[in-house]
């Protein structure tokens, strides 16, 4: 199997959501607002969501996990108070902002006790947006829509995967290269070098045996088959085999000592200032080179 070039530009990355902690959601993460309490809390200095509930109500009861999750996403949060409101313990500030119906829920912008009736969805991702659109913080929204609940928690997201997978593996450099190799088909080292496994095209390995192992008016034989497989080659892998068929062709034309001569070459030019692009090139074709040496 072939092992691509990764580009300097992830492909794919590893996501590293390390906020604030953010405990299980429970009704403690809520803040609980009375008649005494609520102008004290609300209208300070950050912006408050505000339920507006009755115990008995049904609608209430189903907001209320999705709600609390709300109020544990945000709960370290300094510039935003999710809380509530009980209408039938404190029916007057109820009745001051005009709520008729359960649940009500209002944004109260910071340093501003006139608020804004929410009429959005009552899901907790769709509060958190909510809430970030008028607040304008993001974290709160982003770890719920990625199911983030504990710190550190890394997430791969593989090319045209918005959704992410769990990394569950090792937290060492070489655990991460390591994963991200085989997930990317990269060959790459802790310090971002390509490895001897770079280019080089597992398929063709028989067909280089043979073609080493050929008399050489046989090799000719040998190389239009290896033509032959290349070209059912795709991708990154086409690529590579191309440089297969060429370093064959150049031992046909020239012997066997083409491919010391061509490495020497490689490395002498490695060891020049060259971008990094160019240094990934000759290193592949070393690598290649040295399948026809084994």
């Amino acid at each position: 199997m072939a092992s691509p070039q990764i580009s300097r530009k992830a492909l794919a990355f590893l996501l590293l959501l390390a906020a604030a902690a953010v405990s299980t959601a429970s009704a403690d993460d809520v803040l609980a607002l009375t008649e005494s309490t609520f102008e004290k809390e609300v209208g300070q200095d950050r912006g408050a969501l505000v339920e507006f509930y009755a115990p008995w109500c049904g609608h209430c009861k189903k907001l209320a996990p999705e709600y609390e999750k709300l109020g544990a996403s945000f709960k370290k949060a300094k510039s935003v108070l999710i809380a509530k409101v009980d209408c039938d313990e404190h029916k007057s500030v109820c009745s001051k902002y005009g709520v008729s119906g359960y649940p009500t829920i209002q944004w109260f912008p910071k340093g501003s006790l006139e608020p804004k009736k929410y009429e959005g969805q009552r899901t907790a991702e769709a509060l958190a947006e909510y809430v970030n659109s008028e607040a304008g913080a993001v974290t709160a929204s982003i770890l719920l829509r990625y199911g983030v609940s504990g710190f550190p928690t890394l997430k791969f997201f593989p090319k045209g995967n918005k959704a992410g997978e769990d990394y569950d593996g090792g937290r060492d450099l070489d655990d991460f290269v390591k994963f991200i190799n085989e997930k990317c088909g990269t060959s790459r080292d802790s310090k971002g070098q390509l490895t001897s496994e770079a280019g080089v095209v597992e398929s063709l390995a028989p067909l280089v045996k043979e073609f080493l192992g050929a008399a050489n008016d046989k090799r000719k034989e040998v190389l239009s088959k290896m033509e032959e497989d290349v070209a059912k080659l795709s991708g990154s892998a086409a690529k590579y085999g191309k440089i297969y068929v060429n370093t064959a062709k150049k031992i046909v034309d020239k012997g066997s000592e083409y491919t010391k001569k061509e490495t020497e070459r490689l490395q002498r030019m490695l060891e020049k200032s060259i971008s990094p692009s160019k240094a990934d090139e000759f290193v592949i074709k070393k690598n290649i080179l040295s399948t026809f040496s084994s």
